[in-house]
């Protein structure tokens, strides 16, 4: 949906936020408002994916443990 910054102002506290909505002011498209919701999901993606790029990047240059030593590990550290 593309709208104005003038709807933007009369109708900010109902806005239709079903889908982003693009604002546009002199005709070009300015801003894109989402729900809070919709931006977490969005946040919580780019998260997921920065975490998954570290993990390939651990994989790949080999700083992985086993499961058995991080047990241990983890039970040496109580004593």
């Amino acid at each position: 949906m593309i709208e104005t910054v003038s709807f933007l102002k009369k109708n900010a506290a109902d806005l239709p936020l079903d889908e982003p909505l693009t604002i546009t002011q002199n005709g070009k498209p300015s801003y894109v408002v989402i729900s809070y919701e919709e931006h977490e999901r969005r946040e919580q993606a780019i998260a997921m994916m920065k975490m998954l790029s570290f993990a390939e990047s651990d994989i790949k240059q080999g700083r992985t443990s086993s499961m058995t030593s991080l047990k241990d590990r983890l039970a040496a550290r109580k004593k």
